[in-house]
């Protein structure tokens, strides 16, 4: 069954001047606008589109991918504020609306912001929310220390980064674990380094332990390599230098070192290292 918000192949009925009819079932007749009208189509072929209201909120098909789903979380940029809400740029001809009870704080144009799209279960239509604690699973998760997760930052705090754990939930990245300055609505691969008895979730952009020193052992091979054999990196190197060429604490990255040594693999040198073949 066709709703709004989804993105599913529907078949041709007819056309029409300003357009393409499709079977969208109990929606009925959706308008494919002829802007959009493929080069190439015949009656009963499906077309992919996704669904939702055009401005006089009539049922519209299209065949553009907004940039953030419904159910989804994403970073937005509003381009308008009227007196019914903000309207986000969600790369759709029509702006999706964020109404003022849905705004954690008033949004002003030209400014991007983390928000929570889905179908408004009173209105259905389509709409965002900053609000995003209402949409987050807090439900007991099943993560274990070391599972590889997605990651969307959308605050921070003097601890550290609120964070979107696949989609779903909220962990903590602290601060000493970030060893970078991240922004709201930025995406990146994490790991959930420790899951706290009350359930909640601590993460890290490092893989844990053993695999966290592997991983960086190809990564400054392969930089070896590329490097002609030499690198001006070692331990005279400040924190700051390892951090922003390798994004590890310098911990760590003495800690691999000492792995390849005793592997046979680099030469510790006063003013760097040397790949050993």
């Amino acid at each position: 069954m066709a709703m709004i918000g989804d993105r599913l192949p529907l078949p041709v009925l007819r056309e029409i001047p300003s357009g393409l009819y499709l079977d969208a079932g109990d929606l009925g007749e959706v308008l494919l606008p002829r802007r959009e009208v493929p080069d190439e189509w015949e009656t009963g072929a499906k077309i992919e589109v996704f669904l939702h209201h055009d401005s006089e909120d009539r049922p519209v098909a299209t065949r553009q991918m907004p940039k953030v789903l419904p159910g989804c979380f994403g970073k937005l940029t509003c381009v308008e504020v009227n007196r019914v809400g903000a309207f986000l740029d969600w790369g759709l001809a029509k702006d999706l609306m964020v109404p003022f009870r849905e705004q954690r704080s008033r949004m002003k144009p030209g400014s991007t912001y983390v928000v929570h799209v889905h179908v408004d279960e009173v209105s259905g239509r389509i709409v965002a929310s900053s609000r995003l604690q209402r949409f987050l699973d807090k439900t007991r998760h099943r993560y274990q220390a070391g599972d590889k997760v997605e990651l969307v930052v959308f605050g921070k705090t003097d601890l550290g980064y609120n964070c979107i754990v696949n989609g779903l939930h909220s962990g903590l990245l602290y601060h000493r674990d970030a060893f970078q300055v991240l922004k709201p609505g930025e995406r990146l691969d994490g790991f959930i380094a420790e899951v706290r008895p009350d359930g909640k979730i601590d993460l890290s952009l490092q893989a844990p332990g053993r695999q966290r020193v592997t991983d960086l052992e190809g990564q400054i091979i392969s930089e070896l390599t590329a490097r002609g054999g030499w690198w001006a990196i070692g331990d005279h190197s400040s924190a700051e230098e390892i951090r922003d060429e390798l994004g590890v604490s310098k911990r760590t990255f003495k800690q691999t070192l000492g792995a390849l040594l005793k592997k046979g693999r680099i030469r510790i040198e006063s003013d760097g290292i040397r790949k050993v073949d």
